[in-house]
């Protein structure tokens, strides 16, 4: 029973990795019609709130009830994660391509390894280790950054990209502590409350509202909504909530893999045979952190994260 737990678990966390790696299906068309990357973080924000909270309004309500001194944990992951990785994820995507977006968005595993370390004290495994250092090379394989390389990057693209990593993984640090005293439904709609109120202060989207109108830009908006972000931060926080954020984080690097097979199947790109090594060694990595840890190893008890 306890392994048929683990196994949802761990289902559950890559379905929503697997969500955002649809993202891209739903960014092209908003930027065709002259969206801003900052536009379509609103955009996101925006849409996403809405959705949530119809839904808690009408079938779970009472989940709305919070603790005020919450709300810096909800503002932290909604402003500092939420908001500026999108920036930097959607900047890198415009200025560059995809595959480097995601690659470069990917070291925020890293990040959360590191910051879990510090502020959770959760072990740092030989396991989780080498399973983060195969996600790595994987992600680098199948984006293309290996085994042949991609020169003339710009420092700025490159800087940006790796900050979306690192504002990536604040969304766990910000989100643990209150895994435990909240639904995964009632932490994302509040994230994107403050997400919305962020983006409706900073951004011009008010300005282009007749861009609505036209079908195509209402389409890519709802999914982006429903399916990038309600169905894969609920997915994603559901998961972190019965495991540790670094091993959650690995999990995640599914993402890129999704993104890539979704332009060979949508797209018409081709897969390249170190593509499909890279596919392999990100999938190896997922089963590796979800094994059992070694003797000695345990994990720590996610009830010390508990505030209260």
């Amino acid at each position: 029973m306890k392994k048929l737990l683990s196994l949802k678990v761990y289902i559950i966390t890559i379905a929503g990795a697997t969500c955002w790696g649809l993202i891209g299906l739903f960014i092209t068309p908003l930027y065709d019609r002259g969206f801003t990357a900052w536009d379509v973080v609103a955009i996101r924000g925006i849409f996403t709130f809405v959705i949530l909270f119809l839904l808690m309004a009408i079938f779970y309500r009472d989940q709305l009830r919070t603790r005020l001194k919450d709300h810096l944990f909800f503002a932290g992951a909604g402003i500092f994660s939420i908001a500026f990785f999108n920036f930097f994820y959607f900047e890198v995507f415009s200025q560059s391509s995809l595959s480097l977006a995601v690659t470069l968005l990917y070291t925020g595993p890293l990040f959360v390894t590191i910051l879990s370390r510090l502020f959770f004290k959760e072990a740092l495994t030989i396991r989780k280790g080498c399973a983060l250092v195969l996600a790595v090379i994987g992600c680098a394989f199948v984006v293309g950054l290996l085994p042949f390389g991609q020169g003339g990057i710009p420092m700025r693209t490159l800087l940006m990209g790796v900050l979306s990593g690192f504002c990536y993984a604040l969304y766990s640090i910000f989100s643990k502590p209150i895994t435990k005293r909240y639904s995964a439904l009632t932490i994302t709609t509040y994230t994107f409350l403050y997400t919305s109120i962020f983006m409706l202060l900073t951004s011009d989207i008010l300005k282009k509202t007749d861009q609505f109108q036209h079908g195509d830009v209402l389409l890519s908006a709802v999914l982006l909504a429903l399916v990038s972000t309600v169905g894969g931060f609920l997915f994603y926080t559901s998961g972190l909530t019965h495991l540790e954020a670094s091993k959650a984080s690995i999990l995640a690097t599914i993402e890129p893999l999704v993104a890539v097979l979704t332009g060979v199947l949508f797209l018409r790109e081709h897969l390249q045979g170190w593509q499909l090594l890279g596919i392999g060694l990100v999938l190896y990595s997922a089963i590796l952190v979800a094994g059992k840890s070694s003797k000695g190893k345990k994990a720590v008890n996610i009830q010390a994260y508990k505030t209260h």
